[in-house]
């Protein structure tokens, strides 16, 4: 017999919850099975089996757990293994009968004239649920992703002087050289996307603006001199920004493969914390959901995270004439403790420059 215990994911996570057993009780697994699936305040984790056996659960899917827990067992019996029942509903109250006595019929203890009763309707409140009907509401516990997410977002409000400036960019140059590249022979497969170009042109600005790609650590300012840019990516379980490396020596292919890898990583569950840590500047795109302007949370430790938006065509004027242009919203939100704004609006200026200028070689 084994058990199944929760591991050390790392120094900052102590719990977890189980967010899926892969395996029914009893069933006969075999050794790299993967047995459970959890869920941390960053990663989700997968447990496998390490020997053949049968599958017993001592803890059921929902519930929160901590380091070190025993969540079940793998037992060489065949045995009908046990678990935790999920069904917390509380029994009825019952009246108390002593042993050996007996309930006298109702026409004994309760005698009835002779005349019949007569019968009245029951009238059924509104609040009560009727059989086979919608409920009107449901109540699910919020997984460890979605409180961390939401402790976060309130944290950064409270602990950060931020504010969002705004500006537009023209996309027509880039949209023309993504033409152009599906025109010519691709026998890599690789796609070329908008996030690169905007990866690129946060790491310029960052380079021209390095105040924007520093944090604060108590009473000092720690300023960052390497470009690991966070991607935010939305996913059934919740926003997870993982993080691509060494975004400056990269060129625009690269950038867009492994961003498709860590995409795919996020919606299977799959980011380890080395994907999530170190990024020192965070890119969200609002724009795939539709959005035309909206203001980003800064992702702490870091100070400034940039926005897309929508791509929507627009009445300009260019050179005294009214033409219709691909335009999109920038909004760049940073903390006012360390980022000025003449910084963020120099910083925010040097995207949209990048972006309507872009460099790009075949």
């Amino acid at each position: 017999m084994s058990d199944i215990i929760i591991p050390n994911f790392g120094d900052s996570i102590t719990t977890a919850t189980i967010a899926c057993w892969n395996a029914p009780a009893g069933a006969h697994v075999k050794a790299g099975d993967v047995l459970v699936t959890l869920e941390s305040d960053k990663v989700a984790q997968e447990l496998e089996a390490q020997e053949d056996g049968i599958l017993e659960i001592l803890i059921p899917e929902g519930q929160d757990v901590n380091i070190g827990d025993v969540i079940g067992r793998i037992s060489e019996s065949s045995g009908h293994p046990t678990t935790i029942p999920t069904n917390t509903t509380k029994p009825q109250a019952t009246s108390h009968v002593p042993e050996g006595s007996l309930l006298p019929p109702v026409s004994e203890s309760l005698p009835f004239p002779s005349e019949p009763t007569p019968v009245t309707e029951a009238v059924v409140s509104s609040d009560q649920e009727q059989p086979n009907a919608t409920p009107r509401y449901t109540r699910t516990r919020m997984s460890s992703l979605r409180r961390a997410l939401a402790a976060r977002l309130v944290d950064v409000q409270h602990q950060s002087a931020m504010l969002t400036t705004f500006n537009e960019c023209d996309m027509s140059a880039i949209i023309e050289l993504r033409r152009q590249f599906k025109e010519l022979p691709n026998p890599t497969g690789r796609r070329l996307g908008f996030m690169s170009f905007f990866i690129k042109a946060v790491v310029g600005s960052l380079q021209e603006v390095p105040q924007v790609n520093a944090r604060i650590d108590g009473d000092d300012i720690i300023t960052n001199h390497y470009y690991d840019i966070s991607i935010a990516v939305g996913t059934d379980k919740g926003l997870t920004v993982p993080v691509l490396r060494d975004c400056d020596q990269k060129d625009h292919l690269q950038l867009e493969s492994e961003l498709a890898l860590l995409a795919e990583k996020a919606r299977n569950n799959k980011l380890s914390l080395e994907d999530l840590q170190g990024g020192v500047f965070t890119i969200t795109n609002g724009g795939v959901y539709g959005s035309m302007m909206s203001t980003p949370i800064i992702n702490p430790p870091q100070s400034a995270i940039l926005g897309m938006h929508s791509i929507i065509e627009r009445p300009v004027v260019q050179d005294g004439q009214i033409v219709i242009r691909p335009m999109m919203y920038l909004a760049l939100s940073y903390d006012h403790r360390l980022i000025d704004g003449k910084q963020a609006v120099t910083f925010l200026c040097k995207v949209k420059e990048l972006i309507e200028n872009p460099v790009f070689q075949f």
